[in-house]
């Protein structure tokens, strides 16, 4: 009975165990909530992922895109991210103002804020460490344009270079 017991449990651990190392790398998305509380903590450049639900494009390029290794292991390390389904019922409190659910137009007031009204999914959105918005990019990215966009924004802070510059020496290096 008491090795019985024990292969039941070696096995359940073991079980387990196979669940943690199979899975997969992963961006390390969070919440508006979490964002706020983890800019307090250690300040870093934010990255905007806006969705919904329906969209082909999103979903493409939650395959395609976001599943890169390099781009995960980059956006992890220099950058919080955040998965925003625009059309969100839920209420989000962001920099001090709440943002509700808009019935008639089927969207989150904040959504239609970062959008600046202009709404198109997906769309990927940069901001500073102040989370003051930067730059907002409509439309489906492709991994390299991605890559020159997201290391554009890491560098121009230590550089100072324009986009024109910096596109002019930039090589992808993720594949």
């Amino acid at each position: 009975m008491y090795y019985k017991s024990l292969i039941l449990s070696i096995s359940t651990l073991l079980f387990s165990f196979q669940g943690l190392f199979s899975k997969e790398k992963q961006i390390n998305w969070i919440s508006f909530e979490e964002l706020q509380i983890k800019q307090k903590e250690e300040p870093k450049k934010v990255l905007i992922s806006v969705y919904t639900s329906w969209c082909g494009w999103c979903k493409r390029m939650d395959k395609q895109v976001f599943t890169n290794a390099s781009l995960i292991d980059f956006v992890n390390e220099n950058y919080y991210a955040v998965r925003f389904d625009a059309e969100t019922k839920d209420p989000i409190v962001f920099k001090g103002q709440e943002y509700n659910f808009v019935k008639e137009y089927k969207v989150n007031e904040l959504a239609a804020v970062l959008l600046q009204g202009k709404m198109s999914y997906p769309t990927t959105i940069v901001m500073m460490e102040n989370l003051s918005q930067v730059e907002t990019f409509p439309g489906f990215l492709e991994v390299p344009l991605i890559e020159s966009i997201l290391k554009f924004f890491i560098e121009n802070g230590k550089t100072n270079i324009s986009w024109n510059e910096f596109e002019k020496s930039f090589e992808s290096t993720w594949k």
